[in-house]
């Protein structure tokens, strides 16, 4: 069973898409981080089963989807890192995976 460890930038990037909901729908909010919460939880034990992103071809990096949001982490021995949370209609900009990866190396 792997461990799963958030960043402190993916836990801030969470809270900020969670913060611009509840504006007009707080419960819709909540619903949200729970999801996410329970999506990243099952990777303890299926650690692999994010695909990995078009944008990164043959990359140790992985996503999940919780609509309206991706999850992007990287497997490291039994340790998940959450490294990335980004609203889905965005870009994605590669080099902040990378910063934060190097970070938490």
């Amino acid at each position: 069973m792997a461990q799963i460890k958030w960043t402190e930038p993916a836990l801030d990037d969470l809270n900020e898409i969670a913060e611009y909901i509840a504006l007009d729908k707080p419960s819709a909010a909540k619903k949200l981080v729970k999801e996410i919460f329970k999506s990243v939880k099952r990777l303890k034990d299926f650690p692999n089963s994010g695909k990995i992103p078009e944008e990164l071809d043959n990359s140790r990096y992985r996503e999940i989807v919780v609509g309206p949001c991706r999850v992007f982490y990287r497997v490291e021995v039994n340790i998940v890192y959450i490294l990335y949370v980004m609203r889905s209609e965005r870009a994605l900009r590669i080099y902040i995976i990378e910063d934060r990866n190097e970070k938490n190396s």
